[in-house]
């Protein structure tokens, strides 16, 4: 595992045995990046989930590291295979399973052993028969080909390394017509190279952001179509200026990407 993937997993390891929420805490960032990500003001975001959604999961899933509803924009059905990429301690695992119903099944995979850890005693003490954790990279999932209907995913690829990578491995387990729902932090403008190469933006979520034009372009080498990238005008209200001039929400937005795989008959709908 190289340095930067090992920062990130210490991050996020640390996060869940702290027992706190957000991606600012447990020993997070140090205080020049705790002034652009994590002050008071940053720490305003929208309410992604219902009332009704956040107490019917199981308590402790829910770490608040995610940057919007991953469930609301996959429109997932009874019956349904889910995939969760980078699924903590399992609050959108539990959601997707009330939803796919017995019937159905949910699968996280994370590369943080405490999540896993964590994610697994909530799943047995809750007596969630539907849902199992993995522990896995992104980049390489720990899944059969064409076996998984939905992949969703909330703030997580912007942490990898290799974005173009886990679009591929996407593309290969999810089965033909099947589709991708995630939330994610986006750049709006090209980032400052100082912060794509510090180890601690990254794992809050900034340093990696990619662009419209870049994700859409992976997503389509990855052969994905109906690609559709949503920011939201409701996102990241972040706050301190890290350089004069410049705030982090002038550098990156939250935002919904949905796309799915082509169905094995949409060439013969083309030929019609």
């Amino acid at each position: 595992m190289n340095q930067r993937k090992q920062h990130i997993q210490d991050h996020y390891g640390r996060i869940v045995q702290s027992g706190s929420t957000g991606c600012c805490s447990a020993g997070g960032p140090d205080p020049t990046v705790q002034e652009a990500c994590c002050s008071p003001a940053a720490s305003k975001t929208p309410q992604w989930y219902s009332n009704e959604e956040v107490i019917s999961a199981p308590n402790g899933s829910n770490l608040g590291l995610g940057c919007g509803n991953p469930i609301q924009s996959a429109q997932l059905q009874e019956g349904e295979v889910v995939l969760d990429l980078g699924s903590g301690a399992g609050f959108d695992c539990f959601l997707a399973a009330r939803q796919v119903g017995p019937e159905g099944r949910v699968i996280g995979v994370d590369f943080t052993p405490r999540m896993i850890s964590r994610a697994r005693a909530l799943a047995s003490k809750n007596s969630v028969k539907n849902v199992e954790f993995l522990l896995g990279e992104m980049e390489r999932l720990p899944i059969p080909d064409k076996s998984v209907d939905v992949v969703i995913s909330n703030c997580v690829i912007n942490l990898s390394p290799d974005k173009q990578q886990v679009f591929h491995e996407v593309s290969r387990v999810l089965k033909p017509g099947g589709r991708l729902a995630i939330e994610d932090i986006i750049a709006c403008i090209e980032l400052p190279q100082e912060i794509k190469e510090d180890d601690r933006w990254v794992s809050a979520c900034v340093g990696g952001a990619e662009t419209i034009e870049r994700l859409v372009m992976m997503m389509k080498d990855a052969g994905f179509v109906d690609i559709m990238i949503l920011p939201k005008a409701e996102t990241i209200d972040a706050i301190a200026e890290w350089e004069p001039g410049v705030k982090v929400r002038d550098l990156v937005a939250s935002a919904t990407l949905t796309a799915r795989i082509p169905r094995e008959c949409d060439q013969i709908d083309k030929i019609g």
